[in-house]
């Protein structure tokens, strides 16, 4: 047996996308403009739910949850991408490696439960509306609180049993970021139960709460099927809208990835559907299809111009002022 399958790796090489070649400088500053646009976005939406008002409801609080996870979520994974391919520095450390596994997969499964609690404040919101604001001003924090614990502890099972896998030669992952698939068919001993383990946490983390969700919409829908008015229904849909195409999208591509984990050379290209594109689109989404984020938005608009226009018109008096004393 060669002398490598003995050598404990101590890190891994992430090959991201060295098939591009010389266009890899040009994807480094596609990335970098996503993740700035990325980053640029949600902190507005953060800070117009913040500032807002008539923003300050359940729907906005958890809405801003979710955009901050967004910012992690990206800031985890994308940085590291960056500097590969700007500058050649593909290695990661064992440790640096499964702590961003651990961080990654925690923010992912936090976004599915995340995601699932937002549909239920839609259900509750338009089946129960005369309990939703009884309701929600009691458990509002706690069902926020929920998806962070139940992604810490099930993405801490899934690095455990990745982690005691052993690793003592091939460290080459073909991949942008260190995931679990990738790094559980590197190792040199049998990654059977560590795979089952991943399976079974992945049905419990990525398709309960997809079903979950199903549910809701297929109750709402039931619902508002029973509005009358025309006017009512589309109030109805268009509060749901901006929710179920993020859901769609994080979900489809998160089922398609790691319901059955597996190490294909495509992976990595649907990765970026989810890590990187899905939280660009989410800011959008949220604005451009949300009327009351639109009118805050305009509102914050409104209120920069006055205080500038104000700001240059005490310049322009003092300016006045001061000439009319020296003359």
């Amino acid at each position: 047996m060669p002398n490598t399958s003995l050598t404990t790796v101590t890190e891994f090489v992430l090959l991201a996308f060295e098939d591009l070649h010389r266009f890899q400088k040009l994807f480094f500053f596609v990335v970098l403009v996503i993740y700035i646009t990325c980053i640029t976005g949600n902190i507005i939406i953060c800070l117009l739910i913040k500032l807002d008002v008539s923003l300050h409801t359940p729907m906005y609080y958890f809405i801003r949850v979710f955009v901050i996870l967004e910012m992690l979520f990206v800031s985890i994974i994308v940085p590291k991408l960056l500097d590969i391919l700007i500058t050649g520095r593909n290695t990661i450390s064992f440790f640096a490696c499964f702590l961003q596994l651990y961080c990654a997969n925690s923010a992912g499964i936090v976004e599915c439960y995340l995601l699932t609690v937002m549909a239920f404040d839609r259900y509750l919101a338009i089946t129960s509306p005369l309990q939703y604001f009884v309701i929600m001003s009691q458990w509002c924090v706690k069902l926020a609180t929920f998806p962070w614990v139940l992604g810490l502890v099930a993405a801490f099972i899934t690095t455990i049993f990745t982690a005691f896998l052993k690793f003592c030669g091939p460290n080459v992952i073909d991949h942008f970021f260190c995931d679990l698939a990738p790094l559980q068919n590197l190792s040199c001993s049998d990654p059977y139960i560590s795979n089952l383990v991943t399976s079974l946490t992945t049905i419990f983390v990525v398709l309960l709460p997809f079903l979950i969700i199903i549910g809701f919409y297929a109750h709402i829908i039931i619902t508002v099927l029973k509005i009358k008015g025309i006017e009512g229904k589309r109030k109805a849909f268009s509060t749901c809208s901006s929710h179920l195409i993020v859901s769609g999208l994080y979900y489809c591509t998160g089922i398609i990835v790691y319901v059955k984990p597996s190490d294909t050379h495509h992976d990595k290209f649907l990765a970026l559907i989810y890590t990187i594109l899905i939280p660009l689109l989410n800011p959008f989404i949220y604005t451009f299809r949300n009327k009351d984020v639109k009118c805050a938005f305009f509102k914050a608009l409104n209120n920069i111009n006055s205080l500038i226009i104000n700001n240059m018109q005490i310049k322009i008096k003092t300016q006045k002022v001061g000439t009319s004393k020296c003359l």
